[in-house]
């Protein structure tokens, strides 16, 4: 062979090698080496009307990325638009677009957390859910009102609210109704332990009931302490057959969760919740009762008292007394300064 062919042949495999170290280098860049710069970890939320184009416009957004030629590439190849998984994704400092195509693209989602408020009403707690994850409030609320779902569930419109334990649960955010409720049922189920069951069956309520009286001991008193004495208190009552006589139910039976003062004229207001009229328990609970009051409940102060009405000097917390006439006192006291403060209602 001639030298110049010798020649040629080796310039043209080092311009080969060079073509190959060339492209080698760009598909390294463009696939795995870092193209996500954030500050810190995101989260890119994918709903049910993403397109890979609009999923590439938030990476951007969220990611600082240099490039998604990459991605866009991968996403070609793998016809991504006609299986993007909705959901929650990390996006993390120093991704390759590799690594970020291949945690959307097989659905590998970031837990999210769902914080379940202890609120006065399921509206709002399912205004809230509807918030935190990708289904509709909605949606959900259309599943809570089919009697046969709450009929399954073993709840009613009135006793629902029992149904929630708040605390805060780590969940796919792209997770439907029916999902959601099996959570909610295995969360009550592990809340509702051995221990929690004995304890509410030595009291004879229900857990419905011990709810119930928690929802309302909470609208009594935000003070942790008092817990178990107003607890104890109407517990004291139901067993001999006392009216309840819980404001917080009148507030509930009006809806009007501002009131500062009932008057007489409100005590005769006409409702199943209005424990001034009804003896026993209310047919649910007024609010989503939290942990702290049920256990309150549950784990009630031993005492003889039947009365209490809230201290004068407003500091959130409670005069109790077995004696009506002294209640008397304590409530007189009470009405004074709410006038001196010019409280009417």
């Amino acid at each position: 062979m001639k030298k110049s062919t010798r020649r040629w042949l080796w310039g043209v495999l080092a311009a080969c090698l060079l073509v190959g170290a060339a492209g080698a280098g760009v598909g390294y860049y463009l696939f795995f080496a870092p193209q996500i710069f954030p500050s810190a970890m995101k989260f890119l939320y994918i709903d049910r009307t993403d397109t890979p184009e609009s999923i590439y416009k938030k990476v951007y957004a969220l990611g600082n990325a240099r490039t998604l030629w990459g991605f866009r590439l991968l996403a070609k190849a793998y016809r991504y638009g006609s299986c993007v998984h909705t959901g929650c994704y990390a996006i993390k400092p120093q991704d390759s677009a590799y690594e970020l195509f291949q945690r959307l693209y097989r659905g590998h989602q970031q837990p999210v957390d769902l914080t379940i408020g202890s609120v006065r009403t399921v509206g709002k707690l399912l205004q809230s859910m509807g918030e935190q994850l990708m289904i509709d409030s909605a949606e959900i609320a259309d599943r809570l009102n089919d009697t046969a779902c709450l009929r399954r569930l073993g709840y009613t419109t009135e006793t629902l609210p029992a149904f929630f334990i708040p605390n805060t649960y780590q969940v796919y955010w792209n997770m439907d109704a029916d999902r959601l409720f099996s959570r909610m049922e295995q969360e009550h189920e592990r809340f509702w332990n051995a221990s929690r069951k004995s304890k509410a069956q030595a009291i004879g309520l229900t857990e419905i009931e011990v709810c119930t009286l928690a929802s309302i001991v909470e609208e009594e008193t935000n003070n942790a302490a008092e817990m178990p004495v107003v607890a104890g208190l109407y517990i004291n009552r139901l067993r001999i057959g006392m009216p309840l006589q819980a404001d917080p139910t009148v507030k509930f039976a009006l809806q009007d969760f501002g009131l500062r003062r009932i008057s007489k004229t409100l005590l005769s207001t006409p409702s199943p919740y209005n424990t001034y009229l009804h003896a026993g328990l209310p047919p649910g609970p007024i609010r989503i009762a939290s942990p702290q009051g049920i256990d309150a409940v549950l784990n009630y102060a031993r005492h003889n008292y039947l009365y209490m009405c809230a201290k004068e000097d407003f500091s959130g917390t409670h005069n109790f007394t077995s004696s009506y006439a002294r209640h008397l006192q304590n409530a007189r006291r009470y009405q004074k300064a709410l006038d001196r403060r010019k409280i009417f209602e």
